[in-house]
């Protein structure tokens, strides 16, 4: 299914390419300072991203970003987050996604989990 297509992580400030396909923020709080023309983002999913509780537990620490996937895995599988997984998935069966998130350590973001687990 996802695996014919590409998913992929960037940053809302990056301009589309077009390789991008479908573009979806999927951070709980919008970009600062970024307006939705510049974001030029697909579709704001926020109930895919971590709890409050969980990201400032994180607080985009290395040392913690293990440990932050494994709790993040076991948020996703809530009802509401888990349908919003589920949409991302289907999202990428039909092409491109790439999951937009502000942090400068996308790398070790939720976005990351959430593109690991798209393709698998």
């Amino acid at each position: 299914m996802a695996g014919a297509h590409h998913i992929s992580v960037s940053s809302p400030y990056r301009e589309r390419t077009a390789q991008d396909g479908t573009r979806v923020l999927v951070d709980r709080i919008w970009p600062r300072g970024l307006t939705k023309e510049k974001a030029d983002l697909d579709e704001w999913c926020k109930a895919v991203a971590p709890s409050p509780e969980l990201r400032k537990w994180y607080s985009h620490d290395p040392e913690r970003f293990e440990e932050f996937a494994h709790r993040y895995r076991q948020e996703l599988e809530e009802p509401e987050k888990a349908d919003a997984l589920q949409h991302l998935k289907e999202l990428a069966g039909q092409g491109n996604l790439t999951l937009l998130t502000a942090t400068q350590h996308a790398d070790i973001s939720q976005a990351e989990v959430l593109a690991d687990l798209i393709r698998s």
